[in-house]
């Protein structure tokens, strides 16, 4: 469109190439797809403003605003989520059709909702979003041994919520 922003097509193209990847790293941070949907639309709202003052990456830039939303979210919606008790960890076992993948990941995304922001979001990004340890320290703001501790304690509390008894290196 001729009243574009020059921008426009820029973000287009962006969102064009990359665009799958981060909603479904929205929706693995919010927790469903529809909280993704808007998680990664206000993200896209922040960095269309500042696009042109976004410097390096933009894929960066949006990934560090898609944690930071999350985060608030997380921390506003914490104390209702923790009186629902959404989840309680079952051995629910393996189904021999392809529905074992939708109850496996639906079962990591409760679980995940019960970490705490910071360990939920060092997790995600290193294990979900496959980022390096600096990586998620850029995305999230931080030291990489504040990453290193987030993801050691956020991975001990996934096992404890999961119940499920792991070998004596303690890995997952």
């Amino acid at each position: 469109m001729p009243d574009d922003p020059p921008h426009v097509a820029e973000v287009e193209g962006f969102l064009a190439e990359r665009g799958e990847r981060l909603l479904r790293a929205a929706i693995v941070l919010a927790g469903s797809r529809d909280a993704g949907e808007d998680l990664l639309q206000a993200g896209l709202e922040r960095m269309f403003k500042n696009w042109r003052g976004i410097s390096g990456d933009p894929e960066g830039y949006l990934r560090r605003t898609l944690a930071h939303l999350a985060v608030d979210g997380w921390r506003r919606r914490g104390k209702w989520r923790d009186r629902l008790g959404l989840f309680r960890a079952t051995d629910v076992g393996y189904l021999p059709d392809s529905t074992s993948h939708v109850d496996t990941r639906d079962q990591l995304v409760r679980l995940l909702a019960q970490l705490p922001p910071r360990q939920r979001t060092a997790v995600v990004l290193r294990y979900w979003e496959e980022l390096s340890e600096a990586e998620t320290a850029e995305v999230m703001g931080c030291s990489v041994g504040t990453v290193k501790s987030a993801t050691s304690r956020g991975l001990c509390r996934l096992r404890e919520l999961s119940g499920i008894e792991y070998a004596s290196q303690g890995r997952l």
